[in-house]
Order: C-alpha cells, then structure tokens, then sequence
C-alpha cells in the first residue's frame, strides 16, 4: 500500500484548519449543500487562499476521505495486533470501529455518504491521486476483515464459508451505522457498538 505524503505543516500552515472546518461543514450540513466560502469564512481566511492547498472542494473531499480510511485501517491493526483468539479479534476490532471522537464520526459519515465517488477518473491529477489511494485503501480495509475470518476458520474457531462474502457482509453492517447515527440522538454509540459487535460475532461464529 503506498500512501500518499502529507505536505509539512509548517506554523502557518492552515491545512489542518481547513480540513477539520471542511469536515463540520460537509459531515453536518452536507457536501452539496456547503459553499467552499463557507469553509475558509471559519478558518479565518480568504477564499482564495484555500487553493494554496486544496484545487477544488472536491479535492478536499477526497482527502478527508482518504486519511479515514488511512485512520480506519491503522485503528484496525492497531486493536487486533497480538489477539490470539479469533473471537476476541472479531470483537476488538468491531469496539475500535466505534471507539471514535465526534469529529471521527463526521468523517465516516462524509466516507459513506460519498463512496460513489471513488468509482470514476477524475481530470484533474491531485484529485485522481487521492482518489486512487482512497480505493486502494478501501481494498485494504476489506482484506483486513477478510484475512481476520480466514485466520479464524482456519484455526476452526469460525464455520468455513465464503471469506470475502462474510467479510464484506460484515463491514457493511459495521459502517451502515454512520449513515443515520447522530451523537445528539437518543441511542448512545456504546450501546450501538454493543450492539453490532454480537451480530458481527454470531453471523460469523455460528
């Protein structure tokens, strides 16, 4: 997996701002619907100047898009790194799925809400590489989840079925969640994490 690099933030850096801005504005009031304005009016900057860093809105789409994948990806390592248990594996990689700041939960919101993107070329080439990698990294994500049940059906702690098919059925019901979950609702995460990390658990070990 190659990852893109990230340009140095120096001091006067405002590429963290205007990612964490974007962020809010696209995971709360929508992609479509926030005006590139917007983003650099809570920055505290010029319009102009966000092209310093991003070409197009659309660019910086794609790279919150990006590092959440890169996040979701490290996050999963991270949790499973040294789980002998394949059962324990499955359940503490499903709690870091849900181990997340507010800020983490509109970036995956944002994620799901535009996947479609990641399906077609784009002209320009900053936005094409980001896009490619953001795929790329989507395939990772899924073997992650596919090689965790395939290591678990070999050491017959999982019944032997299609791997990429329970796999890709698992992620799914995993990341459905940031659809329609709002931190302000009335189910706390805890309780939804609880919650899917028993249906991940008997849809794959029994």
């Amino acid at each position: 997996m190659t990852r893109i690099v990230e340009p140095e933030a120096g001091p006067r850096s405002k590429r963290a701002a205007i990612l964490t801005a974007a962020v809010d504005c696209f995971g709360e009031a929508g992609f479509d619907a926030t005006k590139w304005s917007t983003v650099a009016e809570r920055v505290g900057i010029g319009q102009t100047a966000l092209y310093h860093y991003f070409e197009s809105k659309t660019h910086c789409l794609l790279t919150i898009m990006r590092l959440e994948l890169e996040r979701s990806h490290d996050r999963f390592v991270e949790a499973t790194k040294g789980a002998e248990d394949p059962v324990e594996a499955l359940r503490a990689a499903v709690r870091a799925a849900y181990d997340v700041s507010p800020q983490e939960v509109l970036q995956m919101r944002i994620l799901q809400n535009h996947m479609d993107l990641l399906s077609g070329t784009r002209r320009s080439k900053r936005e094409e590489a980001e896009r490619v990698a953001a795929r790329q990294l989507v395939q990772v994500v899924e073997r992650d989840w596919t090689n965790l049940l395939v290591k678990g059906m070999s050491q017959g702690a999982f019944p032997l079925r299609d791997a990429q098919l329970l796999g890709s059925s698992v992620l799914g019901l995993i990341v459905s969640v940031w659809r329609w979950y709002r931190p302000s609702g009335p189910t706390p995460l805890a309780e939804i994490s609880e919650l899917i990390e028993g249906a991940c658990v008997r849809m794959v070990a029994t």
